[in-house]
């Protein structure tokens, strides 16, 4: 199967006018390969390119972002496979990551790494969350 790169249309009620980030970092939403869609990190911007106030609404920033992804994809987040965060004062921020996490992310749940960093792409930003989803067995061929 070839390498297929998905692309979040300029007119995405998720994702605003932030699209331009993608050609501007030099970097796809997200790549399919086989089975498997490998999604860039996401963050929690709003679609107007203001981030959230609070490390609670940039975590469902961002996770808007990956469903809005899979979306495109005809996947969900129940199709997530493998997930990486890399969070700003994990310490302090973390009960907001994981109020926003388990409002939005349900059973059967998939493997996540949580990382805590020194900081992400902007100062404002706190959380960034990159993840592999898995395509049906049917979808994949």
């Amino acid at each position: 199967m070839p390498i297929h790169h998905v692309e979040v249309p300029d007119n995405s009620p998720v994702f605003g006018g932030t699209t331009s980030a993608f050609a501007r970092f030099g970097h796809a939403p997200a790549v399919r390969s086989h089975s498997h869609l490998f999604i860039s990190g996401q963050i929690g911007r709003r679609p107007d390119g203001v981030p959230g106030e609070t490390v609670e609404e940039q975590t469902e920033l961002a996770i808007r972002r990956l469903e809005e992804i899979l979306r495109l994809e005809n996947l969900d987040l129940g199709d997530l496979v493998d997930v990486t965060s890399y969070h700003v004062d994990i310490r302090e921020n973390m009960s907001g990551f994981l109020a926003a996490k388990q409002r939005l992310i349900k059973a059967p749940y998939p493997a996540w790494t949580i990382i805590g960093v020194s900081g992400l792409a902007s100062p404002e930003l706190l959380v960034e969350i990159q993840a592999t989803a898995a395509y049906p067995d049917d979808a994949a061929r």
